[in-house]
């Protein structure tokens, strides 16, 4: 019997600047859904990687006296330094400077342009160049400011290809209305049908007016726009155009990540590029909101862009993951602020979850020499906390499907909680005490060191240092990643006999 498959992507981070947080928060939630799905026993494809063509990446390598490829490398390569020290866990990182991805930009516009959905015409707007976007006159609010990033646009007329993206409106509608769970939150899904509903005209796909792109295939004088070649790159991963067996049997994408800037490209365009090629559509586009700094939108300018390295550097790597998807409903805007970040990690890792491992594995040392003791449920110690445990891993499953981080992470803090309150409630240090308690002092420690287990599967996608430390430290021998979630996170995985280490700190305060 063969795997489910699970296809999860990000967006590919353009190289016109270095990774920040906000590149990480997309990537982390996508690593965090990948890690679950195969710890749940799917045949897991994560995507992650880079855009490397248009007018910005041509313009920025042009400011610095270097070949756009030589721009696109160096960048690409931040990329990718920053996911390994993230512990991301993608499959592929994909690069549309690729000579594969070429091929399949070329062979999408060629699908589309024999459909009889790509025409030549002429065309004349308002460009933003930092957002490869075109806006027209009745879309600005400020003097011909862009909507999306307030920078001034310019007035472009060039020959031009496009796409018949007016011939999808209803179709569109008709999905989106038929289909409530492919764009979520539903604030964000309602934003997309507005716009739907407010007239889709059709839309330029090529630019002659600078090189550094994908040249068209029926005409070299134009290049493919950089949104049609970007979208692509979730065909080119899986094997479009050459490889159908492998694309068959990935696609369509489960989920595509991204930030809510760049919905209406994967909500609007993409499907409709889809629609006309006769591929199925992703089955759920998931947007999330904006990161400001101390209150204040992230620029360069202002010299309070968070720098992730630094971040991971100062606290660690499994700190960053968990405030990031923690401390804001995803969908939502989030704020990063300095002291939140802290009041975090002292709060729920060092004292809620570092604390209640420490001292655990502290009084198993002082009780049983470290060992695991039997579990015993005629001690009648059991039942209350094997009951909440079970309904908060039936709770979390339901999460995932929906891609709620923060709730997941709550609902783990509630098992958390009721570790900490159970070793309160059973008192393990009176029941030391009086030797003919001996069996359900033995049963409370097995309870206490069995629900340990579980959190530290449940925090393994988010936190898989954390995790792995925690395993280690229970002396279980099985790979905590090859595992398989539905059977291990059952009532009394842990072996009595076990014998457990104690080690440093989880995560010590930070004053």
């Amino acid at each position: 019997m063969s795997k489910p498959k699970f296809y999860v992507t990000t967006p590919i981070y353009y190289v016109n600047d270095v990774p920040h947080i906000g590149h990480a928060y997309t990537t982390i939630a996508a690593d965090v859904l990948a890690r679950f799905k195969r710890l749940s026993g799917s045949e897991v494809f994560f995507l992650t990687g880079t855009d490397e063509h248009g007018q910005k990446v041509e313009q920025a390598a042009a400011s610095r006296g270097e070949p756009p490829q030589a721009l696109a490398d160096r960048m690409s390569d931040h990329f990718k330094a920053l996911w390994r020290k993230l512990d991301i866990s993608n499959d592929y990182f994909i690069r549309t400077t690729d000579e594969r991805h070429k091929r399949a930009a070329q062979a999408l516009f060629q699908t589309l342009y024999e459909k009889g959905d790509i025409y030549k015409g002429e065309y004349e707007d308002w460009y933003c160049t930092p957002c490869e976007t075109f806006w027209t006159e009745s879309q600005f609010e400020h003097a011909k400011h862009c909507p999306s990033c307030g920078r001034p646009t310019e007035k472009l007329k060039e020959e031009s290809y496009f796409f018949r993206l007016s011939k999808y409106q209803k179709p569109l509608l008709d999905y989106i209305t038929a289909n409530p769970d492919f764009i979520l939150p539903e604030s964000r899904r309602n934003e997309v049908l507005k716009f739907i509903k407010g007239g889709l005209r059709d839309l330029s796909v090529t630019r002659t007016s600078f090189k550094w792109g994908v040249p068209v295939p029926v005409d070299d004088k134009h290049i493919i726009y950089v949104w049609l070649d970007a979208l692509t790159n979730y065909l080119t991963a899986i094997g479009y155009p050459d490889d159908t067996a492998h694309f068959n049997r990935l696609w369509p994408a489960d989920v595509h990540l991204l930030a809510k800037d760049i919905l209406r490209f994967h909500a609007v365009y993409w499907p409709a590029f889809l629609m006309s090629a006769g591929f199925a559509l992703p089955k759920q586009i998931v947007a999330h909101g904006w990161w400001t700094v101390e209150g204040r939108k992230m620029s360069k300018s202002l010299g309070n862009v968070v720098d992730p390295h630094q971040i991971i550097d100062q606290y660690g790597v499994d700190a960053l993951r968990y405030f990031l998807l923690r401390e804001v409903s995803f969908g939502n805007d989030g704020d990063f602020s300095h002291t939140a970040f802290i009041g975090r990690l002292n709060a729920d890792l060092a004292n809620d979850l570092g604390n209640l491992v420490s001292r655990s594995l502290a009084m198993l040392g002082k009780y049983f020499k470290g060992v695991v003791p039997e579990a015993n449920e005629d001690q009648g110690v059991t039942g209350e906390l094997e009951l909440l445990v079970e309904q908060s891993i039936g709770r979390i499953i339901a999460l995932y499907d929906e891609a709620y981080f923060s709730r997941i992470l709550e609902e783990i803090w509630v098992v958390v909680a009721a570790a900490n309150k159970y070793i309160e409630q059973m008192a393990p240090w009176a029941l030391n005490k009086e030797p003919a308690k001996i069996k359900q002092l033995a049963a409370v420690m097995y309870n206490i060191t069995e629900v340990i287990r579980i959190i530290a599967l449940l925090i393994w996608p988010f936190m898989p240092n954390t995790a792995a430390k925690i395993w280690r430290q229970l002396g279980i021998k099985e790979a905590l990643e090859s595992s398989n979630f539905y059977e291990i996170t059952m009532w009394g995985g842990l072996l009595s006999g076990t014998v457990t280490i104690k080690g440093p700190p989880l995560f010590p305060r930070v004053e």
